[in-house]
């Protein structure tokens, strides 16, 4: 998706340097508006950069905090078991009991709220390259735009 939005934004630079391009006329400082225009266009790309992955950081935080897991209930895992799709004896021959299915059942249910935890702390670090690496070329196009 951030795809589409670079190559959207790369799209009506492209217009706008055309339009600004015909319009300008070199003795009146053409040259000097394209520069401006580039500018402005790097600090809009960046700062988009930075609010969309904030928002995915905030996202990811959510995550963290409250993961959103999704698993049966605890019927329908002993519908499975009695299905002969999950294993209903131990290894050494014995059937399990309802203690130790409701145990069994708990810790999958646990393995997925910390798998769906894991995912979102990868979606975290990710979410923050979205911020790390634009952040420091808005802050120089920045900088450059009050000085010239």
């Amino acid at each position: 998706m951030s795809a589409i939005i670079l190559i959207s934004l790369a799209a009506i630079a492209l217009i706008m340097l055309l339009i600004i391009g015909v319009r300008a006329e070199p003795e009146e400082g053409g040259e000097e508006m394209i520069k401006n225009v580039y500018v402005y266009l790097v600090l809009f790309a960046t700062l988009m950069m930075t609010i969309g992955g904030s928002v995915a950081v905030f996202m990811a935080a959510a995550d963290i905090v409250s993961p959103v897991t999704y698993h049966q209930t605890f019927e329908d895992y002993k519908q499975l078991r009695d299905a002969g799709k999950i294993a209903a004896e131990t290894d050494d021959g014995k059937v399990l009991s309802e203690e130790e299915m409701r145990a069994n059942y708990d810790e999958m249910v646990a393995a997925e709220k910390d798998r769906q935890i894991n995912r979102a702390k990868n979606s975290l670090i990710k979410a923050l390259g979205w911020i790390v690496i634009p952040l420091p070329v808005f802050i120089y196009f920045q900088r450059r735009r009050t000085v010239a």
